[in-house]
């Protein structure tokens, strides 16, 4: 066995272990999505019972419950005395241009879903003991160099204000005395989906490079550690409140198209201008790509959480191991 792969060996043992540890069900929302599938993965090949949360009439043998963004838990006997739940739902920020309807679907699905599963949560006569809820680090803004941690104020504009509401939805559950973690998720780098699928195509035609200035950070997790994150925040009592879901080393634009480009072996000679940018994408080219965030992952590293890929290449070897030439 190769040296890497005793290494992706034991790090696949240590989280299964971790949580085999603790048999429980725990509750899925978004189930089917990037992150969701990951996340019940992990707890499955840990032996842990997995209920999905489905908008549709609820398949009982595939272990389904259904709900609403309106009304919550549209049974919610079907939850009681579940130990956890993961909420993931929400209309993808990344697919199609911000219309004021797509921006208004954006927020109420974010912030109306998550308000009517925590009123129902809160409603249950054996609540779960924990509530892991996705939030996103937009909820800081375009902030420059400037390192941010949980503690650090929100920024200005429509993710951060989507952001701030969304956090603010689970009060019903904090409330009722089940513990929140507002996962604050960063750019999630995988190969079956999110932003370094869609970046693919042009690196590897050789018409890759820079956005912008490139001086913009972009704070990324790899989609193991995401997943690892969510299933410590589970585990760990002493987490509540925002938690930075981010690679301990932020980059640069700049810096991440170089890695990339020396993973694919293509060159990064297209730099993509800011108003080229804008034109193709609208306002969502600021807030996502042009908008710079220097976060850290400082309660996840204060409660012991061990990043699986903290180092970029490592993580984009990883992910395109099956594609290099």
């Amino acid at each position: 066995m190769a040296a890497n792969e005793q290494v992706e060996t034991h790090r696949a043992d240590t989280s299964e272990t971790t949580t085999q540890a603790r048999p429980r069900k725990i509750a899925v929302s978004g189930a089917a999505g990037l992150i969701g599938t990951g996340v019940v993965g992990r707890l499955k090949n840990g032996g842990q019972s997995v209920i999905r949360l489905v908008r549709h009439a609820p398949r009982s043998a595939a272990g389904e419950a259904q709900w609403s963004t309106d009304d919550g838990l549209v049974n919610p006997s079907r939850l009681e005395g579940v130990s956890g739940v993961v909420h993931l739902a929400g209309e993808s920020i990344a697919e199609g241009r911000w219309s004021a309807e797509k921006k208004r679907r954006i927020r109420d699905s974010r912030v109306n879903g998550t308000e009517a599963l925590c009123r129902s949560l809160a409603a249950l006569s054996r609540k779960p003991g924990v509530l892991v809820c996705a939030s996103a680090i937009g909820y800081y803004g375009d902030r420059g160099e400037t390192v941010l941690d949980e503690q650090s104020p929100p920024g200005e504009g429509f993710l951060p204000e989507v952001c701030r509401q969304w956090e603010q939805a689970t009060a019903p559950a904090a409330e009722a005395g089940i513990r929140v973690v507002n996962v604050r998720i960063g750019v999630v780098l995988s190969k079956q989906g999110g932003a370094l699928q869609k970046m693919l195509l042009p690196f590897r035609m050789g018409v890759g490079g820079k956005v912008g200035t490139g001086r913009q950070y972009w704070s990324w997790v790899a989609h193991a550690d995401v997943v690892g994150a969510i299933v410590h925040a589970i585990d760990c009592d002493d987490l509540h409140g925002p938690v930075n879901a981010v690679s301990p080393h932020a980059v640069t634009n700049a810096e991440f198209t170089k890695a990339l480009g020396e993973v694919l072996h293509r060159p990064t000679l297209f730099p993509l201008p800011a108003f080229a940018a804008r034109l193709a994408l609208g306002e969502m080219a600021d807030a996502l790509l042009l908008a710079s965030a220097h976060v850290v992952p400082k309660r996840l590293q204060e409660t012991g959480y061990e990043f699986q890929f903290p180092d970029l290449h490592d993580c984009l070897e990883h992910e395109l191991r099956d594609q290099l030439s």
